[in-house]
């Protein structure tokens, strides 16, 4: 995982934890699992109007 050991995570987690508190790390996680499921959605919108755009390409020429 980016080239990163053991140690290195869990400093990392333990910074995390002091930064922004014990309470508010499950709100953070929340909108961090909200903003992705909204990429994803997305990046699948984006798939099918391409797909959709070059099917009706096909059917014009």
């Amino acid at each position: 995982m980016f080239g990163l050991g053991p140690q290195e995570i869990i400093l990392i987690c333990i910074v995390i934890l002091v930064l922004f508190g014990a309470k508010k790390i499950p709100e953070l996680m929340s909108g961090l699992g909200k903003g992705m499921r909204e990429f994803k959605k997305a990046s699948k919108d984006i798939e099918s109007e391409i797909s959709s755009a070059s099917t009706e390409e096909k059917k014009t020429s």
